[in-house]
């Protein structure tokens, strides 16, 4: 029987994997350098992403019976979110860690801000949307990705969505 040799550095890997799915996040393939995880930190420039993309976005929403302007329902499963490093910095909608930054909260629009927020610590990690949520049936709004702690020179990211009723 042959013994596989595991190096430090991947055995570091696997642990930051492990520690990040009992976080209640989902490893997705890194746009870091070797498979390696890259965590958030300060002076960073990233984008939002939901379902994998940062522009025409949407999420599926299940909402059924009668559904009017106001109506919502709850996110399908396996929806996702994720922060992606920036290396060019284009648009208004990019988010800037700042000066403290370690970590990138999510929010919909659609909730209170006091309501628990996916946290992200590491960038092109996936966080799936919680089924739980109450989300709109149809129309369109914001996913927000805040950098955290903040300070004076952090600025948000945002991902405009579309809600789409999938009970339909």
């Amino acid at each position: 029987m042959r013994r596989r040799h595991h190096s430090p550095r991947s055995a570091a890997v696997a642990v930051t994997a492990l520690a990040a799915a009992a976080l209640g996040v989902v490893a997705a393939p890194s746009a870091g350098a070797a498979g390696v995880l890259q965590p958030i930190g300060p002076h960073e420039s990233f984008v939002g992403q939901v379902n994998g993309v940062t522009v025409g976005a949407a999420i599926k929403v299940g909402c059924f019976g009668p559904v009017t302007s106001t109506s919502t329902g709850h996110p399908l499963a396996g929806q996702t979110v994720a922060v992606q490093i920036e290396a060019d910095p284009t648009s208004k909608d990019d988010g800037y860690t700042g000066d403290a930054a370690n970590q990138v909260a999510v929010e919909f629009d659609s909730l209170p801000t006091s309501s628990a927020a996916l946290l992200l610590h590491y960038y092109g990690v996936t966080a799936e949307i919680p089924t739980t949520l109450s989300l709109p049936c149809e129309g369109t709004g914001t996913v927000v990705f805040v950098p955290g702690p903040t300070s004076n020179t952090a600025r948000s990211a945002s991902v405009a969505v579309t809600y789409v009723n999938a009970g339909l």
